[in-house]
């Protein structure tokens, strides 16, 4: 994931939970905002400490960074993302995590829509 789509300041991720929208499911918490004139999506991904050591939570955000990178032409490209794991990502695989996360996407409508011929 490259340097200019993550967010890193508190102040940005404070903007994204006072002023946007929140969805969530058992693994995964969702928090996006619309940014108008944003030429890609930002993401911002938060672990807390309550899930596991250091190697599990490291874990985590690596599983979330690569699902987004295999994910990132399908995801509208005007948001500032932030997802929150919960305690039952400690014991998923990558694999879950994605389809976990292409959930919570796709229930806000922040996946381009694919045609179909």
């Amino acid at each position: 994931m490259k340097k200019q789509n993550r967010i890193k300041k508190n102040e940005e991720f404070q903007q994204v939970f006072k002023k946007g929208t929140s969805f969530a499911n058992r693994q995964l918490v969702l928090y996006y905002l619309k940014k108008e004139n944003q030429g890609h999506f930002r993401i911002g991904l938060s672990v807390s400490k309550r899930i596991g050591n250091a190697v599990t939570r490291n874990q985590i955000k690596r599983y979330l960074r690569q699902a987004f990178h295999e994910m990132e032409d399908r995801i509208l490209s005007e948001y500032d993302l932030v997802i929150i794991a919960r305690k039952p990502t400690s014991q998923m695989n990558y694999h879950e995590m994605k389809k976990s996360l292409n959930h919570v996407l796709s229930k806000n409508n922040l996946l381009v829509k694919s045609k179909k011929a």
